[in-house]
C-alpha cells in the first residue's frame, strides 16, 4: 500500500469523513457501532445456525447412519473450516489494496454477503454430501470474506481507547447470531428455508452497513503488485519480530479449539446420551443458547469496558478462559439436560467477555497500521483453524472415549477443556499489554 502525501490525506478525510491511513481517527462516527454490530450478527447468525443446529440434521437426513452423518459433518464442517481460513486473510490482504470509489472494504462486504447467499440456497436444496461439501465451503469463503473487510473498519474508525468498548458490543453479536439461528430454526421444519432465512437476513444487514458506512478510500494504487509471495504472506507473520503478535494468536487459537467443538456435536450428544428426537433436540439447544446468551450479553460489554477502564486486556482473558474450562468440564459429566444448559451458560459467560477483550487486545498488537485487514485476517486463522481441526478429529476422539469408562462426548469435552487451559495461561506470555 502507498502512504499518501498530506494532500491525498486531506482528500480522503474529506471524502470519507475519517482520518488517513496510519493514524487514529478522533472520535467514532454515528451509527458505527450498531452498524458494524449488526453486519456482525447477520453474520454469525448465517454461519453459525448451520454449525449449531441445521447442518447436523440436514447431514443426517441424506446419511445412512448415525455414525456415518458424525463422520460427515466432521468432513463438512472441517474442510469448510479450512476455506474460512484462507478466505479471510486473503480478503482482508486484498481490501487492504482495494482502490474503488466505493471504498476499500465496502465491494468485500457486499459482494461476499451475496455469494454466500448463492451458497445457502444450494446446501438447502442439496441431496448428495458432496454438494453440501461445495456449497458449504463457497459459503465459509465468502462470508469470512464479509467479516474481514468489516472488523477491518474497526480500527479505520474507533479510537484506541473505545476499541473495548465497540468491541464489546460486536461481541454480543455472537450468541445473539447463535439464538436467532436456533428461534428460527425451531419454527422451519423445511432445510431449503433453514439454511436460506438466516442467508437473507445476513445478506440485507450487509447492504445497510455498506450504505451507512463512511468507507476509507485509496485514492492511488499500489505501486507494488500482489504477488505469489504476497499472497502466501496473507496467511503467515514472523513470530520471532512480533512476539506480543504471536502469543495473541496461540493464545486465541487454543481457547477457540477448547471453544469449537462444543457446537457442532451438541445435537448428537442430546440424541445420543439423552435419547431426545430431533425436534425436542431443537427446542433443548435454544433453551441452552438462551442461558448462554444472557450469560454472555451481560460478560461481552461489560469485560470491554472493564479493560479500557483498568487499561488491561490480560487478566479479563485468563479469566474468560478459565471461566470456560469450568463449563466444559461441568458440560463433559452433564448427568440431566438442566445440568447441560447450565454448563451452556457458564461456557457463554467466559467466552462473551475472551471474545471482546481478545479483540481489544489485538488491535494493540498488529504488526503494520497499514495492513490492519490483513493482519486480523491472519490472527482470524487462529479462530478459524480450531473450527477445522477440532471437528476433524472429533470422531476419532469420540470412538477412542467410547472404549474408556470416561464415554465419547465426555472425553471429547474435557480435551477441550485442557486445550482451552493452556490458553488462558499462555496470555500472559503477552509483553506489550498489560
Amino acid at each position: 500500500m502507498t502512504d499518501l502525501t498530506p494532500s491525498a490525506s486531506a482528500a480522503a478525510a474529506g471524502t470519507t469523513g475519517i482520518k488517513a491511513p496510519g493514524s487514529t481517527p478522533a472520535r467514532t462516527p454515528r451509527g458505527y457501532t450498531p452498524g458494524l454490530a449488526a453486519v456482525n450478527f447477520g453474520v454469525y447468525l448465517a454461519l453459525l445456525t448451520p454449525v449449531m443446529v441445521s447442518m447436523a440434521f440436514k447431514i443426517q437426513h441424506i446419511s445412512a447412519s448415525t455414525e456415518e452423518a458424525t463422520a460427515q459433518l466432521g468432513m463438512v464442517l472441517g474442510v469448510g473450516a479450512l476455506f474460512a481460513l484462507v478466505a479471510n486473510p486473503l480478503a482482508g490482504r486484498l481490501s487492504d489494496r482495494t482502490t474503488s470509489r466505493f471504498g476499500m472494504r465496502r465491494p468485500w462486504i457486499l459482494g461476499g454477503s451475496l455469494v454466500g447467499l448463492g451458497g445457502f440456497a444450494l446446501i438447502g436444496s442439496a441431496t448428495s454430501i458432496w454438494v453440501v461439501l461445495v456449497a458449504w465451503c463457497l459459503v465459509q469463503a465468502s462470508m469470512n470474506a464479509v467479516l474481514a473487510a468489516a472488523n477491518a473498519t474497526l480500527p479505520d474508525q474507533v479510537p484506541t481507547g473505545s476499541r473495548g468498548k465497540v468491541s464489546g458490543v460486536v461481541g454480543i453479536t455472537t450468541p445473539l447470531g447463535i439464538l436467532g439461528g436456533n428461534f428460527l430454526i425451531n419454527f422451519i421444519s423445511d432445510d431449503f428455508a433453514r439454511f436460506v432465512v438466516p442467508g437473507i437476513i445476513a445478506t440485507a444487514l450487509s447492504v445497510i452497513f455498506v450504505l451507512l458506512l463512511k468507507d476509507r478510500r485509496l485514492e492511488h494504487k499500489p505501486t507494488q503488485r500482489f504477488t505469489v509471495g504476497q499472497f502466501f504472506g496473507s496467511f503467515v507473520f514472523n513470530p520471532v519480530k512480533h512476539p506480543d503478535f504471536g502469543w495473541t494468536w496461540l493464545t486465541k487459537f487454543l481457547v477457540m479449539f477448547g471453544y469449537a467443538g462444543i457446537a457442532t456435536f451438541l445435537p448428537f450428544y442430546l440424541t445420543e446420551k439423552f435419547g431426545l428426537d430431533e425436534q425436542p433436540a431443537i427446542t433443548t439447544i435454544l433453551i441452552a443458547n438462551l442461558a448462554s446468551m444472557a450469560a454472555m450479553m451481560v460478560s461481552a460489554p461489560l469485560g470491554g469496558i472493564l479493560s479500557d477502564r483498568f487499561g488491561k486486556r490480560r487478566p479479563f482473558v485468563t479469566i474468560a478462559g478459565l471461566i470456560m474450562v469450568v463449563g466444559l468440564v461441568l458440560l463433559s459429566f452433564a448427568p440431566d439436560i438442566t445440568t447441560l444448559i447450565v454448563a451452556q451458560a457458564i461456557i457463554g459467560l467466559g467466552a462473551g467477555s475472551f471474545m471482546s477483550v481478545d479483540l481489544a487486545l489485538a488491535t494493540q498488537v498488529l504488526p503494520n497500521p497499514d495492513d490492519t485487514a490483513k493482519d486480523l485476517g491472519v490472527l482470524n486463522i487462529a479462530n478459524a483453524l480450531p473450527q477445522s481441526i477440532a471437528p476433524a478429529i472429533a470422531p476419532a476422539i469420540i470412538a477412542f472415549g467410547a472404549t474408556t469408562v470416561l464415554g465419547g462426548y465426555t472425553t471429547f469435552y474435557l480435551f477441550g477443556a485442557v486445550i482451552a487451559l493452556a490458553g488462558a495461561v499462555l496470555v500472559y506470555r503477552i509483553k506489550g499489554v498489560k
